[in-house]
């Protein structure tokens, strides 16, 4: 029998490099090896062989669809309860504060030659800071795939909501049939959508969905924009309100709820590692993280001016549903069809890019020291259908768990987005003001965005408040959250 040297001799240099699932010696070590190996188009060892390097634009359209996510639909929201300009301001300000964190991760990963977010953590902050990161990121993906196939669910086979049912669009098209309940429609997403799009082992192989995600997201401000720009023709719009309204106690607070929200919306920190260790120019992604952010807070202040400045008061916590009935223009209907349909298929399409992130940062929790996932396939099948079928069932069989997640936007993703980065730069360098106010805001997050929802928790009877679009609030035809 041949030694394991001897065959390296006899086989193409391609295959010399490729590990087996019991080296040692490819095993990963805590400190800075990625999930998946770094610019895997230079050592030859990519699952697919063809693979030169991602590409700027698909590094930016994977970024972007990343941090659009759900989030969309809940900021309209925002300026209603901080008003136009305060909305504004601070929907930039967060994007400007994201682009400083994620500007710390790739400065400090480059100075400690860590290529993973966790590595990163665990090389300042041991083994236990790792994990708390891993951990944060599980709680925060797990929470928002969950939420995001109940909307899917919510938009195609309808709700209930005090009461009343609301029809999805294949009700309403085809009729109650038993192919028209949830589980058979979810379970029919799951298979001909999720399933071929979670399979893909690069990041980068998700271009193609992450540039139509983006662009059905722009879809829905082209529409909130035609909408709102011919009732302002037909003189039926009424000038909405540059600032907060505060009358009492329960309206201050109301204000904190939309942290998580705004938060939430940027969050892409578990996805900037996979993406720069696949690109053909790693020198390229601190730009393509600045084209990014650029684009989403495009979209999103495009989004918020116009939907608030559309429905004005009665834009509700998830504004899709206020794309449940006549808007006062011709073809309506057809509109509020298109709106829900196109944000479905956002949503299906984004579901993957948040399940990548997920899938590696839990492979890492169980398998620390294990190969790359990459090149494990049957580790790799595993874990993918374990994580895919406790998301399936959730889903489906918990929606309880809504209110339990309400939190996870003052706590989880705080941490991660802005916690994290700011404490790693604390950690190496004694004194950086950008990070001190990346804490200090980390914190602020935390303490007032968990009191308003506190707050809003205990008043019962109320109407509903901005705290719980963040996971829960989505009740008609699906809904938000990033």
């Amino acid at each position: 029998m041949l030694h394991q040297s001897t065959v390296s001799l006899l086989l193409p240099h391609r295959f010399n490099k490729m590990p087996f699932a019991g080296d040692r010696k490819h095993r990963r070590i805590l400190r800075s090896t990625p999930l998946l190996p770094h610019n895997l188009h230079n050592t030859g060892q990519s699952p697919e062989s063809t693979f030169s390097g991602a590409s700027f634009s698909g590094a930016v359209f994977n970024l972007s669809t990343t941090i659009v996510g759900a989030g969309i639909m809940a900021l309209p929201a925002t300026l209603k309860q901080l008003g136009v300009i305060p909305g504004l301001i601070v929907i930039l300000l967060v994007g400007i504060l994201t682009e400083s964190s994620i500007d710390m991760i790739l400065r400090f990963s480059r100075a400690s030659k860590s290529n993973s977010y966790s590595g990163l953590v665990g090389d300042a902050f041991g083994g236990a800071g790792r994990t708390l990161l891993q951990v944060g990121i599980v709680v925060n993906n797990a929470g928002l795939l969950v939420v995001y196939m109940i909307i899917i669910g919510d938009v195609l086979s309808g709700t209930w909501s005090e009461g009343e049912h609301h029809l999805g669009v294949m009700q309403e098209w085809f009729g109650h049939h038993w192919w028209t309940t949830r589980s058979v429609l979810l379970l029919l997403t799951t298979l001909l959508v999720f399933c071929p799009l979670i399979s893909f082992k690069r990041v980068d192989s998700l271009r193609y969905t992450s540039a139509l995600s983006v662009g059905l997201a722009v879809v829905f401000v082209v529409i909130t924009a035609g909408v709102t720009v011919t009732k302002l023709i037909n003189g039926s719009i009424v000038m909405p309100r540059l600032q907060p309204e505060l009358v009492d106690q329960a309206s201050f607070w109301k204000l904190f709820t939309t942290v998580p929200i705004l938060v939430t919306a940027f969050i892409c920190h578990h996805n900037v590692h996979p993406i720069d260790n696949e690109l053909r120019d790693p020198t390229q992604m601190k730009y393509i993280v600045r084209q990014s952010i650029l684009l989403c807070s495009t979209v999103y202040v495009a989004t918020s001016f116009f939907g608030f400045l559309l429905f004005g008061d009665h834009t509700q916590d998830d504004v899709l549903g206020n794309f449940d009935g006549d808007l006062g223009i011709p073809y309506s209907s057809l509109i509020n069809d298109v709106v829900r349909i196109s944000y479905c298929l956002h949503l299906m399409l984004v579901f993957p890019i948040v399940f990548f992130s997920l899938r590696l940062n839990l492979d890492g929790l169980f398998f620390p020291y294990a190969i790359p996932i990459g090149f494990d396939n049957r580790r790799f099948l595993m874990v993918t259908s374990f994580v895919m079928s406790l998301i399936y069932v959730g889903a489906n069989f918990v929606p309880s768990i809504w209110d339990a997640f309400q939190f996870t936007g003052a706590t989880a993703t705080v941490s991660v987005g802005f916690i994290f980065p700011a404490a790693v730069a604390l950690r190496y360098v004694n004194l950086c003001k950008v990070a001190y106010k990346l804490v200090r805001f980390g914190f602020v997050c935390n303490e007032y965005g968990l009191q308003g929802q506190s707050w809003n928790c205990n008043k019962k009877g109320q109407e509903s408040v901005m705290g719980d679009v963040n996971i829960s609030c989505i009740i008609k035809h699906g809904g938000n959250l990033q």
